[in-house]
């Protein structure tokens, strides 16, 4: 096997400086002709299938990071897409070679040394970048160390909590670990703590901003045993402006909208209820909208969903004000008019007597309107109301339980009697205002600084 990678390294080699490239290549200060024999002694006796250290101890990896982008973060799939520059640093005895000096090797020749097997345990999806090349680095310094970096685009699984979006604040993770090698065999540390990170101070994302981050390291314990982690804790604040610009200032324009009908005379019908009607339609697309957005299965409460069913009461609210106030002038309208009928009644027949008159406030009371003439002798229609009420006394129990429940039921009325029904208009023009800016007063401090 030995012979075999000493083959391929010199035909490599032989190639690069051959007519095809310059004739005086170099690789730093190390020109062809020293650099082939280098790498021959160096791969002289190498086994690829062994960890550096073996048998001697665990062999410490340094890691850092430099996120070049992230592409995408999705609520509905709870994960966000990401660019990264993973550099990894071991030291390799069987690598060192006399000088100061480091080479770069290219990078299809990592199949010839130990690598690490690091893995994103929480990437759905992850490919490494071949434009025009595999997009790896080989740089192996004289005292052993190896750097190998790698550039790779992966979807990375990200919990969140919705339950205050879209003033939410969200913490996600990349982590890193080795597959195969434990805790005995592999130490992974960041190189230099929370600085091995780069990018994330000048990232600029569609609708988050990098609030915090830092760095930790940890282990991954599973059923075959302890291995090293590694893990970037980064905060994302989500910017609330789109939000306010597509959803609140519409929802709530919508609700100061239906108030328009507390100013149209309630004679009006087809106005006030198709504001009523137009503002209730509106709004429930409104919050279909904003829904699209954010997964359909959910068991958070959000604050906007919160926001968007306040509005959708407020608005439904002025609608059925309307249609209690029309209720209780048509109920007002109806007596006025049975009053006007029985004065009418009177003033034909010029006699004397008692007419029962309807009034707004008591429609069941009779009133004694023009008697002047002596009352009339008493007859057998008398006597009968005379025999009915000694009847009555008789049973005290049963009249009391009659006479309680007429007048409670009269009480009940009178409690949904309403003397002018066109203040409630009057009084809704500064209730409802009130009321929704309360609510709102109170929505904002609770979702903002609690």
């Amino acid at each position: 096997m030995t012979v075999q990678l000493s083959e391929l390294l010199f035909i490599y080699l032989t190639i690069t400086q051959g007519g095809c490239t310059f004739p005086n290549n170099h690789w730093g200060e190390w020109n062809d002709s020293q650099l082939q024999p280098t790498i021959q002694r160096l791969m002289k006796g190498y086994n690829r299938y062994l960890r550096p250290n073996f048998n001697e101890g665990p062999v410490e990896i340094g890691m850092s990071l430099d996120i070049a982008s992230i592409d995408a973060i999705s609520e509905i799939n709870m994960d966000y897409t990401a660019t990264i520059f993973l550099r990894q640093r071991w030291r390799d005895s069987r690598l060192v070679f006399p000088g100061n000096e480091s080479v770069s090797v290219d990078g299809r020749l990592v199949s010839l040394l130990w690598i690490p097997d690091t893995f994103i345990p929480d990437s759905k999806r992850s490919f490494l970048h071949d434009v025009t090349v595999e997009n790896r680095l080989i740089r192996i310094f004289s005292n052993g160390t190896v750097l190998y970096a790698l550039r790779i685009t992966a979807t990375i699984a990200c919990n969140m909590d919705l339950t205050k979006y879209p003033m939410d604040k969200q913490v996600c993770t990349l982590q890193l670990e080795s597959w195969g090698y434990n805790i005995q065999d592999v130490v992974f540390y960041w190189t230099r703590g929370n600085d091995s990170v780069k990018g994330l101070d000048t990232l600029r994302l569609a609708q988050y901003s990098v609030e915090s981050y830092y760095t930790s390291v940890s282990e991954a314990v599973y059923e075959t045993g302890h291995y090293p982690k590694l893990v970037l804790h980064f905060s994302l604040r989500r910017n609330v402006l789109f939000f306010i610009l597509e959803t609140y200032v519409p929802s709530t324009l919508l609700v100061v909208l239906s108030w328009v009908s507390f100013w149209i005379s309630q004679s009006s019908v087809p106005a006030r209820t198709c504001i009523g009607v137009t503002t209730v339609l509106t709004m429930t697309t409104l919050m279909m909208g904003a829904r699209t957005s954010l997964p359909n299965a959910n068991c958070f409460i959000k604050a906007i969903d919160v926001y968007l069913g306040i509005c959708f009461t407020f608005i439904f609210g002025a609608l059925l004000e309307y249609a209690c106030a029309h209720f209780y002038t048509m109920q007002h309208q109806t007596i006025v008019d049975l009053h006007r009928e029985l004065l009418r009644e009177f003033a034909e027949s010029n006699g004397n007597g008692v007419v029962p008159i309807v009034s707004s406030s008591q429609p069941t009371q009779s009133v004694d309107v023009g008697s002047t003439a002596e009352e009339p002798t008493e007859g057998p229609a008398n006597s009968d109301v005379k025999n009915h009420a000694a009847s009555t006394e008789k049973a005290p129990s049963q009249g009391c339980g009659l006479s309680s429940v007429k007048d409670a039921s009269r009480r009940a009325a009178a409690v949904f009697v309403v003397e002018n029904p066109h203040n409630i208009d009057s009084h809704a023009r500064t209730v409802f205002p009130a009321a929704f800016l309360f609510v709102n007063i109170l929505y904002w401090l609770y979702y903002l600084f609690l």
